[in-house]
């Protein structure tokens, strides 16, 4: 279930939404600064996190690009994820971009012969979550560095090209920003490896290129396609006059446009995305998203022996009210209709003029319908074969069920190298023509993922292709008849995540476009589920996943669902599922529900649901049956074909049943002090028009609340973070050293009142007191977006759920100890658990296994960085083993393996006149009895003591 993506609707707003400037370039670039400088100088940079998965259904591919010469190596670029290296056919695959300062891609392009690897940062699709770049990145060394060649305000970008005779001579066509205008976008060249750029290109601040080609023997005849858009959070336009293909005959350096009128080519206001591919020197095809409407069909609409949605549009009462009941209760049903409209109710309702027939009709006016009633033209094919003078239309019909309504999510188009007449079409799904695009079929496979954006034709070997999807990487050789799946990268696009309480603990999270997966924390990402049959993670629910609550007395019980608020109630035991979604009352506007609707089980009571549309619904009994608590709480909507003035956050104070909050995606925050009765809006003060990512009652006081805003979708990138300790009576900005970047999510600790956690656009952070200071919490973890974050509170493990890596898990005792006195001392070393002695130590059940080894952890904070002596004895004083190690200022975490060290066995051998046994790997562990770490250093000595059982 992809992207219904569109929501029609004409309510007025009162409120005046002027164009918020965009964060400067400067801005940016400081930013990214000051985040390497933090997270040198973490407290917390040696405290690791680790990814826990999933990676079987992946994340957006972008682009791939293949060594020609051996095409079992290649690199994918992942829309949020980084940048993947293969060398053995997408078995393995390794991250090259993790040390850069973004994950975000747009385009890749490689020199195989050098080495040398481009990545244009910034996806060039216009999805919801299409993160900004930071200009455009090379690295000479495989991907070991990377240095920014420049490009650092174009956001987004589209393609790039090397020239294959002069790997110094690059093409790229910048996209430009996402929601605001700029003039940094158009086509740039550079002769000098990137040291220099010249515009070679430029349409308008608001049209971009999203597509650069060029003659597979001739560098020299390029062709580009620009694109005109307009994208805000209410609204988006995809095509305008100035959508357009031009021609280079001089390697990029000047153009000329070729989609004029008498070209045969589209033009004017409906022209949407194209995507460009070059044969040779004369044939070019180009597929192009037709926003033009349909032209209404002349033959004769066959009569439907049913009632449709269209009948009761023009309908009068007395012709609705002659309806023969069956008739019209067989239309109630099978459109859905609450239980409680059926023909004599709804009837008597028209006859008392509480509802009109046409009122039938907008009940079903949902988040998709207004659109597919009136369609555009939609995908289509052109072609010329005079060097784009003029252009031909290969398809005769509709190419149906294809972009849908969200063509600007694809536009891609290759042609097989060897054969003129084959092209390939990237959407949902991909197919596939042999007459040149008259005909199609499709070669999705039932392991394929339907979203596609990227694919590899093998010049040399016809049928071998390498497709980049919504689901990752599929690889076959047979023409799309049979498809491999390579999906081992953690590259998972998660928007929500939540965990229960289970023994271990399950971990559940709703993906873009990958539904709904759950999994115990405990999961190893291998493959060994390739032999068990049995993946680690389990998928619970279809389309984009959304929002994850589990019942604290069951946890086969589950809330989840996908866009628009269609949640359902699983029973994970039963393996049933009920459709919840609160339903407006007949005559009523539809409710309007937002792409990720929040949802929220009470911590009071696990039987009271919560869900937010524009305005907030509860159910007392798991959802049977909901009662709306509020007028709207958002500004009211705005025209626009994006559903918009929604609720997007909503949160119940632990300390009192309804005491409730909501924030909204215009910006509104509201309070309820008696679940629902009355509500007061306390965002007056702070930042207007901003996406409200989280409002938050806090779990230690119960006047305290927390709020976050988000500029991301007016590419406004300041951070905003606030607190009140009066129920948003009055507010403080807790922003302070945050680099800028976008903030989706503010987490309070559940026993450290002074620690909070914060995840941004760009990486996570962490404070410890109370959002005075901020420091980089990214040991293990790359610069990637952070989506949702949760505590699982026994295990004191932090969760973090990132758009474009998956999940990772940290432990973070240590963190919730941190108080203001542990902070004053010059060293604190924190209490050790005791650990299960095993006989088994050192050795596995095969010569040829990893023997298994123990391990023991010992955390301690330091003020400075010094020079410390770590020993560790037995009660009685022999020193079994010792280390000297460099610390760092903050947490250091010293990882001794239980062993005795060769002076230590001989001091022990001395003193206990025992007999110690040697394990198979050669190292003599400790034997059970009770031990004593010793720190010493920066003038100080601490001890803590622990346990082998």
């Amino acid at each position: 279930m992809k992207h219904f993506v569109f929501f029609a609707f004409l309510a007025i707003t009162a409120i005046s939404f002027s164009q918020i400037p965009s964060t400067s370039v400067e801005k940016v670039t400081l930013a990214l600064q000051q985040e390497q400088e933090m997270e040198a100088n973490s407290l917390v940079k040696n405290i690791p996190l680790k990814n826990i998965g999933p990676s079987v259904m992946s994340g957006r591919v972008v682009d791939v690009d293949v060594n020609p010469e051996n095409p079992t190596e290649f690199y994918v670029g992942y829309a949020s994820g980084g940048l993947w290296h293969t060398n053995n056919n997408g078995t393995t695959f390794t991250p090259v971009l993790d040390n850069s300062q973004t994950q975000n891609v747009g385009d890749i392009a490689v020199d195989w012969k050098s080495g040398t690897i481009w990545v244009g940062t910034g996806e060039n699709n216009a999805s919801r979550s299409s993160y900004a770049g930071i200009g455009i990145l090379k690295s000479t060394d495989e991907g070991k560095t990377w240095e920014n060649m420049g490009l650092r305000d174009s956001h987004h970008m589209g393609r790039i090209l090397i020239n294959p005779k002069n790997p110094e001579e690059v093409v790229v066509g910048v996209t430009g920003h996402l929601y605001s205008p700029n003039a940094e976008r158009g086509i740039y060249k550079t002769l000098d490896g990137g040291q220099t750029w010249e515009k070679t290109l430029f349409v308008s601040d608001n049209a971009g290129i999203i597509d650069v080609a060029h003659a597979p023997d001739n560098f020299n005849t390029q062709y580009a396609a620009s694109w005109q858009k307009d994208r805000k959070a209410w609204d988006f336009q995809g095509s305008g006059n100035l959508s357009a293909v031009y021609k280079s005959n001089d390697g990029g350096s000047s153009w000329v446009k070729i989609s004029v009128p008498e070209s045969g080519f589209p033009t004017g206001d409906g022209v949407g995305r194209i995507g460009l591919a070059v044969f040779d020197e004369n044939t070019v095809y180009a597929v192009h998203d037709n926003q033009f409407r349909r032209e209404k069909s002349k033959e004769p609409k066959k009569k439907s022996s049913g009632l449709t949605k269209e009948d009761f549009k023009t309908m009068s009462t007395n012709d609705f009210l002659k309806i023969d009941d069956k008739k019209l209760n067989a239309f109630l049903k099978t459109n859905n209709f609450q239980e409680k409209y059926r023909a004599e109710n709804v009837k008597q309702m028209v006859r008392s003029g509480a509802a009109k027939p046409v009122d039938l009709a907008k009940y079903l006016e949902n988040a998709n319908t207004l659109l597919f009633d009136t369609p555009v033209v939609g995908a289509e094919v052109y072609r010329s074969d005079d060097g784009g003078k003029t252009w031909n239309k290969q398809n005769e019909n509709y190419i149906d069920d294809l972009f849908y309504s969200y063509g600007y999510y694809f536009a891609q188009i290759r042609v097989d190298p060897s054969d003129v007449n084959r092209i390939y079409l990237a959407g949902v799904p991909i197919i596939k023509s042999d007459d040149g695009g008259k005909t199609y079929t499709a070669i999705n496979g039932e392991n394929v993922h339907s979203d596609h954006h990227a694919l590899w034709i093998n010049p040399k070997m016809p049928g071998h292709l390498i497709n980049g999807n919504d689901g990752g990487i599929n690889i076959s050789y047979d023409d799309g008849k049979s498809w491999q799946k390579n999906n081992s990268p953690t590259v998972g696009q998660f928007y929500a995540i939540n965990v229960d309480n289970q023994e271990p603990y399950n971990v559940y999270g709703g993906l873009q476009d990958n539904g709904v997966w759950m999994g115990a924390h405990t999961s190893k990402e291998n493959s060994g589920w390739h032999q068990s049959g049995q993946y680690p993670w389990k998928s619970i629910m279809g389309g984009d996943g959304m929002q994850v609550q589990i019942d604290a007395r069951d946890a086969n019980i589950v809330y989840t669902g996908f866009q628009f608020g269609n949640y359902y109630r699983l029973d994970l035991a039963k393996d049933t599922q009920k459709y919840i979604q609160p339903k407006h009352e007949l005559g009523e506007t539809p409710y309007r529900f937002n792409w990720q609707t929040p949802i929220l089980l009470s911590p009071h009571n696990q039987d009271i649901l919560y869900l937010g549309g524009n305005k907030l619904h509860r159910s007392l009994n798991q959802g049977d049956a909901w009662e709306t608590i509020s007028s709207d709480l958002t500004h009211g909507g705005k025209p626009g074909n994006v559903a918009y003035g929604t609720l997007t956050t909503i949160s119940e104070s632990p300390f009192k049943f309804g005491l409730l909050y909501t924030g909204s995606d215009d910006g509104l925050i509201q309070v309820s002090k008696d679940a629902g009765g009355s509500w007061s809006v306390i965002s007056n003060a702070l930042p207007k028009n901003m996406w409200v990512s989280r409002v938050i009652a806090s779990k230690h006081k119960k006047e305290r609340v927390y709020a976050s805003l988000n500029g991301y979708r007016w590419d406004d990138f300041t951070p905003y973070i606030y607190v009140s300790d009066d129920y948003g009576q009055t507010w403080k900005s807790i922003t302070n050293n945050l680099p800028a970047s976008p903030v989706n999510v503010i987490l309070e600790d559940t026993e450290n009142e002074n620690l909070l956690f914060v995840g941004t656009d760009n990486g996570l952070y962490v404070s410890f007191d109370q959002g005075d200071s901020w420091t980089v919490f990214q040991n293990g973890m790359p610069n990637v977006a952070v989506h949702d974050l949760v505590i699982q509170p026994k295990a004191k493990h932090l969760l973090v759920g990132t758009h474009g890596r998956s999940i990772y898990k940290a432990d973070i005792a240590a963190l919730q100890q941190m108080t203001r006195d542990v902070i004053s001392e010059e060293l604190h070393i924190y209490p050790l658990e005791n650990i299960k002695h095993s006989s088994r130590w050192g050795s596995s059940w095969s010569s040829w296994a990893k023997p298994q080894t123990p391990g023991l952890d010992i955390t301690f904070y330091a003020s400075k960085a010094e020079k410390y002596i770590a020993t560790i004895k037995t009660m009685d004083g022999i020193v079994v083993s010792a280390t000297e190690l460099e610390a760092d200022k903050g947490l250091n975490v010293l990882s001794y393996d239980l062993a005795f060290s060769k002076a230590g066995r001989m001091a022990y051998l001395k003193r206990k006149k025992t007999e110690l046994k040697d394990a198979k790997n050669g190292k003599t562990y400790l034997p059970k009895g009770k031990y004593v770490v010793e720190l010493k250093g920066n003038g100080g000595t601490k001890n803590v003591t622990f346990e082998i059982e």
